[in-house]
C-alpha cells in the first residue's frame, strides 16, 4: 500500500517541526496520558487491531493539528480528541451498553471524561458527545467539536484503509507521540 498522506498541512512536516508540534500537543494532554483511565483504554478494542487508546491518541493529535491550522482552541481540541472514546468497555459486549454502540459510546465517554476531568469546558463536552455525528443524534456546536468530529472520521478511515496496522499510524505521527 502506498504511504498515506493526511494533507493536514500545506507542506509535509519536517522532523523538527513534527517534534515541535508533538511537544505542544503533549503540553495539552501529557497529564491525561498517564492517568489509569486513559492508559486502560489500551485494553479495549476499537478498529480490529487498533486499540481504543491508539485511536484516541491519533484523533487527539489530528484534532490538535486541525485546531492549530484553523486558529481554534488547540488545548480543548487535543483534550476532547483524547477523551472522545473513553467508554471503558469492550464495544462488542452487549452487557456493557444498552443498544447501538455508535449511539451509546459517546455518552459513556462523556460521563467518564467528566469524572476524570471535572474542569471540562462546554466545548470539550460537546465535542465528546457529538463526535459520532451524523450517525448519532447530537450535532457539533463548536469549532472544537467540528475538529474532533472531522479528526475521528479521518483517523477511522486511515485505520481501516491501512488494514488496521499500527505501523502505518506510527509513520503518520511524530516519533514522540506515544501511540
Amino acid at each position: 500500500m502506498n504511504r498515506l498522506n493526511l494533507r493536514l498541512f500545506s507542506r509535509p512536516l519536517s522532523k523538527q517541526n513534527g517534534e515541535a508540534l508533538a511537544s505542544q500537543w503533549m503540553e495539552c494532554v501529557g497529564h491525561l496520558l498517564i492517568t489509569p483511565e486513559v492508559m486502560s483504554m489500551g485494553q479495549y478494542d476499537h478498529h480490529f487491531a487498533i486499540s481504543c487508546y491508539q485511536h484516541s491518541v491519533f484523533v487527539s493529535f489530528v484534532s490538535f493539528c486541525i485546531a492549530r491550522r484553523m486558529g481554534w482552541d488547540v488545548r480543548a481540541a487535543a483534550r476532547a480528541g483524547l477523551l472522545h472514546d473513553l467508554y471503558l468497555y469492550q464495544p462488542w459486549d452487549q452487557n456493557c451498553h444498552p443498544g447501538n454502540q455508535c449511539i451509546d459510546h459517546p455518552l459513556f465517554a462523556l460521563m467518564n471524561a467528566r469524572t476524570l476531568c471535572p474542569d471540562l469546558t462546554d466545548e470539550e463536552q460537546n465535542a465528546i458527545a457529538t463526535h459520532m455525528w451524523p450517525l448519532a443524534f447530537h450535532m457539533p456546536r463548536s469549532s472544537v467539536a467540528a475538529a474532533v468530529t472531522i479528526a475521528d472520521k479521518v483517523c477511522a478511515t486511515v485505520e481501516i484503509l491501512s488494514g488496521c496496522r499500527i505501523a502505518v499510524i506510527r509513520k503518520l505521527l511524530p516519533a514522540t507521540v506515544p501511540v
